[in-house]
C-alpha cells in the first residue's frame, strides 16, 4: 500500500452521508444520519471503501428523506 493514501473510515462514511444529502437536497436530521450512517459502515464493512462506492450505495438504498425512517432497508436486506 506504499504511496497509497487511505482515508479514515469516518471521514469516508461522513462525506457519504453529507453526498446523500446534497443529492436529495434533504437538511440534515438526526434519524436519517443515524441510519445512513449504519448503512454506511455496513456497506465498508461489505468491502466498498471508496467515498464514491458508498454515497452511490446509499443514494440507490434509500431515496430521499421517508426512505430512512421506519421500515427502511437495511444494507443486508439489498444484498
Amino acid at each position: 500500500m506504499a504511496g497509497r493514501d487511505v482515508e479514515p473510515v469516518a471521514a469516508v462514511v461522513s462525506e457519504a452521508v453529507r453526498r446523500w444529502y446534497e443529492f436529495y437536497e434533504v437538511t440534515p436530521d438526526n434519524k436519517a444520519s443515524d441510519v445512513l450512517c449504519n448503512a454506511a459502515l455496513n456497506f465498508y464493512g461489505d468491502g466498498y471503501r471508496t467515498i464514491d462506492d458508498i454515497a452511490t450505495l446509499l443514494i440507490g438504498t434509500y431515496p430521499g428523506l421517508s426512505a430512512t425512517r421506519i421500515n427502511a432497508p437495511t444494507s443486508q436486506a439489498v444484498h
